[in-house]
């Protein structure tokens, strides 16, 4: 087995849909508005791509973290140790290249009982919950950049920072808005509005979908009731956050 940086995006881009059944448009946008080959590792065998992931920059009380995303192994070379290889390598490679630890958000239970194995632990929680419209609330669409700053006022004290290349992939298939309280990341599926993030007032969500004229809406706020991001750290006496919010789903 060989990894390395990779040289071509095509086989990325082929695995990336086999594994996760994303649009080639979506694909397409991933490589064009966030990808670099500096923030991506890939496992070979007798040159084929057996697995890839990638991550993405995060920063908490001055430490650099790396947020690992994407983490796909081709279904002809699962279960042969294959991921846990190109893992390793990978923390090994974060480590030599200054980061202070690491981060990733399972998608499910098997795969977080999977990280687990190979040192992560839960470190965040979030809290999630559905509502209806009522009466709109004031709402305004932001700038990426303005949303940037906006967010490092709303965030807990425990918060990670995401900004440069996360912003970017996020305005590909997100909005970024603004209240008098709050601050939303939102997405939607069909009439429903997914709020990825809502930082401030929970309580204006309701008021949020009738402004923004979507009958429901699901959101995501900091909050103890679910686990979310999981760590590992690759220095000694590394903190990590409690509360990690731009999860890529």
């Amino acid at each position: 087995m060989v990894i390395d940086c990779p040289e071509r995006t095509e086989p990325l881009k082929e695995l990336w849909q086999l594994a996760f059944g994303d649009s080639e448009a979506f694909v397409n946008r991933f490589f064009a508005d966030a990808y670099s080959p500096r923030r991506c590792r890939c496992a070979w065998e007798d040159g084929r791509l057996a697995a890839a992931l990638y991550w993405f920059d995060a920063e908490f009380a001055g430490q650099k973290f790396a947020y690992l995303y994407a983490v796909a192994t081709h279904p002809n070379f699962r279960h042969r140790g294959v991921c846990r290889a190109l893992m390793a390598d990978t923390l090994d490679c974060l480590t030599a290249r200054g980061y202070d630890g690491a981060l990733l958000m399972p998608q499910s239970g098997a795969l977080r009982e999977m990280y687990a194995r190979m040192g992560f632990r839960d470190c965040c929680t979030v809290s999630e919950f559905t509502c209806e419209a009522e009466e709109a609330v004031p709402v305004r669409k932001i700038t990426a950049s303005e949303f940037a700053r906006l967010r490092r006022e709303y965030l807990p004290p425990d918060g990670a920072i995401q900004e440069g290349a996360n912003l970017s992939y996020l305005e590909g298939y997100a909005c970024f808005y603004a209240g008098d309280d709050f601050l939303l990341t939102a997405a939607w599926e069909e009439d429903c509005l997914v709020g990825a993030e809502l930082l401030g007032n929970a309580a204006a969500a309701p008021g949020i979908l009738g402004a923004l004229g979507f009958p429901r809406g699901r959101f995501r706020t900091p909050g103890g009731d679910l686990p979310g991001a999981m760590f590992r750290p690759l220095r000694e006496n590394v903190k990590a956050p409690g509360y990690f919010g731009l999860v890529f789903e």
